[in-house]
């Protein structure tokens, strides 16, 4: 059974069966629920395009499987990069998935009409859908580029602000600590950094100066302190330095590694400037490409089902090639009524619809694979599924 989180496209011949097509099954639509909206029906024309081969179209038929999988998740992730640049807001997430500047709903529902000018049906079909496939490749491929160029920057921005709003143990401490802190140009003393976690700070007053030799007395200043540390400069002799190191580290104290210096300083501030200009830029960027491509990718993957459409309905109804279709957004709770409704209008196929099938019964090298082409579940008339990826 068809998904009820899906639009459906269905395809039928085009004969004196299917004149008014519209208007009764819109008709049988309200009367069976009076709730359903008119706007969610419609007729569109399939284009008569060059038939080939049955053993082409079975061909192209089982190849199209897989592509319909990969245009589908191709538009999919367009959506969930547009849901995450949102921050999952719905309402902001509607004002970017678009089809030219339309929703999804008008786009289709708005008197489709296949794209002669991009993809004109004098071309065969073979042709026609390496077009398709050459097109949604390129944006799956920048929409893959720009992401990951994006997501990049993201991390690098993330690692920054972490530094610097992090505890007193590892955060940055350009915004912490002043020239005044340090003692500088000294040919044998050293200013240290050392965090010590705040149950300890009163143990640290009463052993920092004996935790080595040549620790300057009385030299410990607290300068800066948060919920779980107490940031203190001591200074020792530059001889001792990895011996004090290793002292501090036994006792628990966190030793910052960190020389003062203006220039460095200056350097980690402005790399944040830049990494949080740099992340903005390109949320704007991905933003617009992905806008851009949400609507191109859509539109190709309406025209592959569209392609579909026709190669299921040659090998289902045979020649001539003349089918008309219905697109049709079923209200879920109602999906299964609106399914027999339309095996019950379209019942008058049902000697066509086998005839192919039939056809190719005695033929062993075809059989078979038409046989897998028929394994889906089986109606008179030929559907296929655009999922409510946007929802």
């Amino acid at each position: 059974m068809p998904s009820d989180q899906s639009t459906w496209l269905i395809a039928v011949p085009q004969d004196g069966d299917s004149e008014g097509m519209l208007q009764d099954v819109t008709t049988k639509f309200t009367q069976q629920s009076k709730s359903f909206p008119r706007n969610h029906i419609s007729q569109f024309a399939i284009p008569s395009f060059k038939t080939g081969t049955l053993a082409s179209l079975i061909s192209l038929s089982e190849d199209l499987i897989k592509q319909d999988t990969f245009f589908t998740n191709t538009v999919a992730k367009i959506v969930d990069t547009l849901r995450n640049l949102c921050n999952n807001d719905s309402s902001k997430l509607a004002q970017h998935i678009l089809v030219n500047e339309q929703t999804v709903d008008d786009y289709l529902f708005g008197d489709w009409r296949w794209n002669e000018g991009r993809f004109g049906v004098q071309r065969g079909l073979r042709e026609i859908t390496d077009i398709l496939n050459k097109e949604i490749s390129s944006i799956d491929n920048v929409m893959k580029n720009k992401l990951n160029g994006y997501n990049q920057a993201k991390t690098h921005l993330t690692q920054l602000q972490r530094k610097k709003t992090g505890n007193l143990s590892v955060r940055s401490l350009a915004d912490v600590v002043t020239k005044e802190h340090f003692i500088q140009d000294s040919e044998y003393l050293e200013t240290m950094v050392i965090a010590v976690p705040k149950n300890l700070v009163k143990e640290w007053n009463s052993k920092y100066e004996r935790l080595t030799s040549m620790v300057v007395p009385r030299s410990a200043n607290a300068i800066a302190s948060d919920d779980e540390y107490t940031l203190f400069t001591v200074v020792v002799f530059r001889r001792v330095r990895d011996e004090f190191v290793q002292k501090c580290r036994e006792n628990k104290y966190v030793v910052r590694d960190f020389q003062f210096s203006e220039d460095q300083l200056a350097k980690e501030r402005e790399e944040l400037t830049t990494a949080d200009s740099t992340e903005k830029e390109l949320w704007t960027e991905l933003l617009r490409l992905s806008r851009i491509n949400f609507s191109e990718a859509f539109q190709l993957l309406v025209h592959l089902k569209i392609v579909r459409l026709f190669i299921e309905s040659v090998l289902r109804y045979g020649l001539p090639a003349n089918y008309t279709g219905l697109i049709i957004k079923p209200e879920p709770k109602s999906t299964k009524r609106t399914l027999q409704l339309l095996q019950k209008h379209f019942s008058y196929l049902s000697p066509r619809s086998g005839h192919a099938k039939e056809k190719t019964s005695g033929n062993d090298d075809l059989a078979p694979e038409f046989q897998n082409l028929l394994e889906q579940e089986y109606y008179d008339f030929v559907l296929y599924e655009v999922p409510w990826i946007v929802n």
